[in-house]
């Protein structure tokens, strides 16, 4: 576990990064990783002098396995509220299965297992909400209909950016993984959504996290590939 600006810590679970936010109303997690990691979250906690029990709000960016996979523990033992898109509600909450996996993601269901399925406390709609305190839900569909990215108003502003996109080891910004995402285009679409923000730092489900005016490396990328935004 790392510290990327005050208060804010990436865990990286096998292939997977989730978020710890420390507030003055607890902690909040962005997303929870792949399934069977609930005593690596509690380890990182104890790391951060906290515990399951301020653990006070749970963050979805969308329903797939490696991002869902110990939330229903997390719930049921700290009493934190679940917060996800309405879109992709049914795939966490178990009302329909979600999208088999594909590629790697198949195989890593099978060998890791799949996600408990769990109540959400709270449904984001629209394009653009304040789940919390401090936080921004911008609606990034794409990856699956129902993904969301969060931009916290912290050290210039932190972007969440799920599996919307993904920073690259030399530092730049690349789409995130396309080959389980429902609509590609629109996935390219939403990540030139997130560069009309305005945002010094970005960590991602999976890849590097940037720091330095990240929102550059959002424009850089969407120009490249002609999804830069209007004006």
């Amino acid at each position: 576990m790392r510290e990327v600006i005050d208060g804010v810590f990436e865990l990286s679970l096998g292939f997977v990064n989730m978020h710890l936010v420390v507030t003055d109303d607890g902690v909040v997690l962005v997303d929870t990783g792949l399934p069977r990691n609930a005593k690596r979250i509690d380890r990182a906690l104890s790391g951060l002098r906290k515990q399951i029990g301020d653990v006070t709000a749970v963050l979805l960016t969308h329903q797939h396995f490696d991002h869902i996979g110990n939330v229903a523990d997390v719930r049921r033992r700290s009493g934190a509220r679940v917060f996800a898109h309405a879109a992709d509600a049914p795939g966490i909450t178990g009302a329909i299965r979600p999208p088999e996996p594909k590629g790697l993601a198949k195989f890593a269901a099978r060998l890791i297992g799949t996600a408990e399925p769990t109540k959400l406390d709270q449904l984001i709609t629209g394009s653009e909400s304040e789940p919390l305190p401090g936080f921004t839900a911008i609606h990034t569909p794409g990856h699956t209909r129902g993904h969301v990215s969060y931009l916290l108003d912290r050290a210039g502003g932190i972007l969440f950016a799920g599996d919307t996109a993904s920073g690259t080891k030399d530092g730049k910004v690349t789409s995130g993984p396309t080959q389980v995402s429902v609509d590609p285009a629109e996935q390219g679409r939403s990540l030139a959504k997130l560069a009309t923000y305005s945002f010094d730092h970005a960590v991602f489900g999976h890849g590097k996290a940037l720091s330095g005016h990240a929102v550059d490396r959002f424009r850089e990328y969407a120009a490249s590939t002609g999804d830069a935004p209007a004006g």
